[in-house]
């Protein structure tokens, strides 16, 4: 299964939502910070998506948490 950069962006949006910047200097919460790596990885290598396999563990549960929210 792939996911997309449009879907990748509203993940981060979700985990914005749930886990929103802290701090003085708006910090990005580990969830976010994880997915927008991948993000950036993908902007980087001009790839407009990407297998879930083969991208780190803590990012693929926070894509199917995110995706379990989606359908609900």
């Amino acid at each position: 299964m792939n996911i997309s950069l449009p879907e990748l962006e509203e993940a981060i949006n979700y985990w914005r939502t749930q886990r929103p910047a802290i701090g003085e200097e708006c910090a990005l919460s580990p969830e976010v910070n994880a997915l927008a790596t991948v993000y950036a990885l993908m902007i980087f290598n001009q790839v407009s998506s990407i297998a879930l396999e083969s991208i780190d563990a803590i990012s693929q549960k926070l894509i199917a948490v995110w995706r379990s929210h989606q359908t609900a």
